[in-house]
């Protein structure tokens, strides 16, 4: 069944075109795009001509990386609120966006927590706000346009790419051919609803993302959508083989992992065969619109403009890298992070968030004063000297530094113990994205097995890889803890140690055999320790208690913890709630 357009939608070719046909069609079915463009002449002519596709009344609206939550999903009217003297809400970014496109520039440096409102937003079609005592939900369905101006290695989001439907590289693709006229994009809005896909649609998208390496189940949904749109611009009610191949184009190739076989070697033309195999009868005939499963993705490649096909092969050697933000966008955005400890005078133009109730407190006892004698009170009056913005504590990143004692005095006893909870407080550490370093000591050496790092399967590898036995250079490791918690300081970081041994040293900083010497040089050297002033834990691993390890954590002056009888998990605990201590103290 089929209709006539209104006016002709873009080539097979111009894959530009026919995405901005689709996007101005239904942006929300879609998704959205992922445009890969840098800042410049080409991406805002695209974009403008985007814009003219689409119906005057539906909505545009722009958003910057460093957008705050505030400003995405609404909040106090700070002006309507003072001049009424009730609260006022606004709505935000997300719910002003309903039924048209969001715009997201520099989408690569969106920062983390405003990438999950957005999603949530596009997921579940509403913007909730609940915040400075107003709670708002509105309508957010719209389509996003996520710019991507990064260089190689960046990217927006996940989270975010993988709801767009569309994705565009103006950097490989040709000009624009013939544009799409906005009357064929209303019909093609009235006409879409009617647009039914039939299953081995579905199918031959999944068949061609397995074969492609995509593995998002998203994408081949997405791509169905696409092409119900492309024959909707058309004018037809039924799916063709020419919308399924510009969708996998559209939405498929640009994902690819990987590529058929055939297409890795384009200039090998398939051997003919002499005469055509007569028809297995047996089998259904297929209509002529099927598609077989093996060709969709070939015959996809080979519609491609050269340009673009160049970049998706060489894309197969070095793939983009995704990360999920930058650097520079976490001290960007500093100022947003952190525990609430308090507001002070201040001028929420900066960028600060401004503390409602804290500002109409010290405008309030003001208020006769600045209302003449008999003059009716119509709100508070608020002036500039009454702003109080809200003052945040960022929490600083702890390195737990583990100084086991591998020697032969510890590793008869208590090693398997000591590596047992290693093991569960790296975990933990993990789950709160600090870090942690291991030294291990024996014989006549103290080595970092692992310097301060948050990758957990190598932390336990190297810890799985330590074995006991030999002497007990007691003062080289802690000459080794000093200087790794030294360079964490030097870092930013909080240096939190932690020493699992029985204090038996026997082996000097110099290498020499002696009991008396080799704990002076401990003791020595955990008094210069002592300096740095950080957290310091001792726990006596010995079966029997003694006064050595008692000795050594009053001359660090850390927290001494015999547990002659502990498993890993009692270790565990008594560290954890030590940790948390020191955590509590630093934040007060």
């Amino acid at each position: 069944m089929r209709a006539e357009p209104a006016a002709p939608a873009p080539s097979v070719g111009d894959l530009a075109g026919l995405a901005a046909a689709v996007l101005a069609v239904a942006p929300r079915a879609v998704g959205g795009l992922w445009l890969r463009a840098g800042a410049g002449v080409a991406r805002d002519r695209w974009l403008a001509e985007l814009n003219k596709l689409m119906p005057p009344e539906i909505p545009w609206r722009r958003v910057p990386a460093g957008v705050s939550e505030a400003r995405l999903l609404g909040g106090l009217d700070l002006s309507a609120t003072l001049a009424t003297g009730r609260p006022v809400s606004e709505a935000g970014l997300l719910a002003t966006a309903h039924g048209g496109v969001l715009v997201v520039t520099m989408a690569e440096r969106l920062d983390p927590s405003a990438a999950a409102l957005i999603t949530r937003a596009m997921d579940t079609g509403e913007a909730r706000s609940e915040r400075d005592g107003l709670a708002q939900l509105n309508p957010a369905e719209f389509g996003l346009i996520a710019c991507d101006e990064g260089e190689p290695g960046e990217a927006p989001p996940l989270a975010l790419t993988d709801r767009l439907g569309l994705c565009l590289d103006l950097a490989v693709l040709p000009a624009s051919g013939q544009p799409c006229k906005p009357e064929a994009v209303r019909q093609a809005r009235l006409l879409l609803p009617q647009v039914q896909p039939e299953a081995r649609h579905l199918a031959e998208l999944c068949a061609a993302a397995l074969q492609l390496g995509i593995p998002s189940l998203r994408t081949p949904l997405q791509a169905l959508a696409i092409a119900r749109v492309l024959a909707a611009l058309e004018g037809r009610l039924r799916i063709e083989s020419v919308d399924i191949l510009n969708a996998i184009a559209l939405a498929m190739l640009p994902r690819a992992t990987c590529l058929p076989e055939s297409a890795e070697q384009p200039d090998e033309a398939p051997a003919e065969p002499d005469e055509p195999p007569p028809p297995d009868e047996s089998q259904p005939r297929r209509e002529p619109d099927d598609i077989p499963q093996d060709i969709p993705v070939e015959t996809a490649l080979a519609s491609l403009p050269p340009k673009l096909l160049e970049s998706l092969l060489a894309k197969m050697g070095a793939l983009r890298v995704r990360r999920t933000g930058s650097t520079g966008q976490a001290a960007k955005n500093a100022r947003e992070r952190g525990r609430v400890f308090g507001s002070k005078a201040g001028d929420p133009r900066t960028g600060a968030r401004l503390s409602v109730i804290d500002t109409l407190r010290a405008a309030a006892p003001w208020q006769k004063l600045r209302h003449g004698p008999g003059e009716p009170v119509q709100g508070i009056a608020v002036r500039r000297e009454d702003f109080r913005i809200v003052r945040r504590k960022a929490r600083s990143r702890t390195t737990t530094i583990f100084v086991v004692d591998a020697s032969g005095s510890s590793a008869l006893q208590r090693l398997q113990e000591a590596k047992g909870a290693v093991q569960l407080l790296l975990a933990e550490c993990y789950v709160r994205r600090d870090e942690v370093a291991l030294i291990a000591f024996r014989g006549r050496k103290a080595d970092v097995v692992l310097p301060p790092t948050r990758a957990l399967t190598r932390a336990s590898r190297a810890l799985a890889a330590m074995v006991g036995g030999g002497g007990t250079p007691l003062a080289t490791a802690i000459d080794n803890a000093r200087l790794t918690a030294e360079s964490v300081l030097r870092a930013g970081q909080t240096p939190f140690l932690v020493f699992m041994t029985d204090g038996r040293a026997n082996i000097a900083r110099d290498g020499s055999p002696g009991r008396v010497q080799a704990m002076e040089d401990a003791l020595a050297s955990g008094r210069r320790l002592a300096e740095l002033r950080q957290p310091i834990m001792v726990i006596d691993t010995s079966a029997r208690p003694a006064e050595q390890a008692a000795s050594l954590a009053r001359a660090m002056q850390a927290r001494y913890l015999p547990l002659p009888q502990a498993d890993p998990q009692r270790l565990v605990s008594a560290v954890s709630a030590l940790q948390g201590r020191e955590r509590e103290r630093r934040a007060s």
